[in-house]
């Protein structure tokens, strides 16, 4: 599988720019998966429900099963948190998987959605793994691609040309 990280801080524009970027890619037949990295403690299972009840009784994974789609939730040891290599390795094959975030997750070819306005230091300037910047600004000093973070075309083309040839 080939994998593609959307770095950058919290509010730069990293989920919109993706889902724009999903349904292109999705549309051009290409079959792809995301993996969402978050900080916050999720509980997606609501209080109460079956597959909720099963969990909090001891089952480490509990699968909710409709006609139409599933889900998976797994209980992992606590204050862990797993290196993105764990979380692929539980994908079911595919062409392409878009990482939303890891942002010190070394050798990752990534894309780091920036905004100045955020005054938080471009990832670029110290991370190799950046291979271009999706910033609405100009970045003079920036020796990478860099593209408007609404320039859904352009950063297509390079996911085409450098990570899906």
């Amino acid at each position: 599988m080939k994998v593609l990280a959307f770095v950058g801080y919290s509010g730069s524009g990293k989920t919109t720019l993706l889902e724009k970027l999903i349904a292109r890619l999705s549309a051009d037949g290409v079959d792809l998966a995301v993996i969402k990295h978050t900080h916050h403690d999720v509980d997606p299972d609501e209080i109460g429900r079956d597959s909720w009840r099963h969990r909090h009784a001891g089952a480490r994974q509990v699968m909710l099963a409709a006609a139409r789609r599933r889900m998976l939730i797994e209980e992992l040891p606590k204050a862990n948190d797993l290196p993105l290599a764990e979380h692929l390795a539980a994908l079911r094959p595919c062409q392409l998987v878009l990482v939303e975030g890891f942002k010190h997750e070394r050798g990752l070819a990534k894309i780091e959605v920036f905004d100045p306005a955020l005054s938080r230091p471009a990832l670029y300037l110290t991370d190799p793994d950046v291979l271009a910047v999706a910033c609405d600004m100009p970045l003079p000093d920036c020796p990478l691609p860099r593209f408007s973070r609404h320039d859904v075309e352009g950063i297509l083309q390079l996911i085409h040309k450098s990570v899906l040839s």
